[in-house]
């Protein structure tokens, strides 16, 4: 699909992996709408990218902010393009000092993140199903998963299982939405460089880094978008799970 002319709601799209996509469609001729729920981010965003983008405040995980992104994209013109970059990542172990791991935060990692990413798949979906076809091809919606979804890390259990989720229902997903012409895949990172890595103290994010054997450092956020952009133009491209890690593989730390 060419992204001339056509409109990515990006989840997540004010930071990190999502900014760094909006970039890389904004550039392809995409315009872009960011859903986030940090008004300041969308601001900043907005300030950086300029032109055709619009940010609308939300939370996947709600209905209507969702939808009221979808109503923005639709506006702009022909929905073609989703991306779930919005999610959380916290840790704990199943058995702690205080007792077992709330099942309160169980939930909540669990909605922000495979719910969250379900709600925007729908939605985005519902609105793509009305566009027509080009290329063959109605949409594309891309989800990110995390390759801790098949090597989580101690104290990632509900993580691992969100993260774990969205992989399990990507093929569903695709088939589906075949009948209507839209594709669904899954990006599943390994460590970039964005905001969320960055509060690991440096001796932590250095023995991360170690274990991936090559390219030996952080992903880049725009290697991620990179691969976004391929998938978009990739027709066979679907319902597959694709790691973006350097080989690693997290270890039992």
């Amino acid at each position: 699909m060419d992204l001339q002319g056509n409109v990515a709601l990006i989840a997540g799209g004010t930071s990190g992996l999502g900014l760094a996509v909006a970039r890389q469609l904004l550039d392809a001729g995409a315009s872009i709408v960011l859903l986030g729920r940090s008004p300041e981010r969308g601001e900043k965003a907005l300030a950086e990218l300029g032109r055709d983008v619009c940010y609308v405040p939300g939370d996947v995980i709600e209905p209507a902010d969702v939808q009221a992104a979808v109503a923005a994209a639709t506006e702009l013109g022909r929905l073609s393009v989703a991306v779930t970059c919005a999610g959380v990542a916290r840790s704990g172990q199943v058995l702690g000092r205080a007792g077992p791991y709330p099942l309160a935060e169980f939930e909540h990692i669990v909605r922000m993140n495979l719910m969250g990413t379900f709600n925007v798949v729908r939605l985005t979906a519902e609105a793509m199903r009305e566009n027509e076809p080009q290329d063959g091809d109605r949409g594309v919606i891309i989800c990110t998963s995390s390759i801790a979804a098949f090597d989580g890390q101690r104290g990632q259990s509900a993580y691992a299982a969100s993260k774990a989720g969205i992989c399990g229902m990507t093929l569903p997903l695709a088939r589906d939405l075949a009948r209507y012409g839209i594709r669904v895949m899954t990006i599943a990172p390994g460590l970039f460089d964005t905001p969320m890595m960055a509060t690991l103290p440096e001796a932590d994010r250095a023995a991360l880094v170690s274990q991936t054997p090559h390219p030996r450092r952080l992903g880049q956020p725009e290697e991620y978008a990179s691969l976004v952009a391929q998938i978009v133009e990739n027709r066979m491209l679907n319902g597959e799970v694709i790691r973006l890690d350097g080989a690693m593989r997290l270890s039992n730390i």
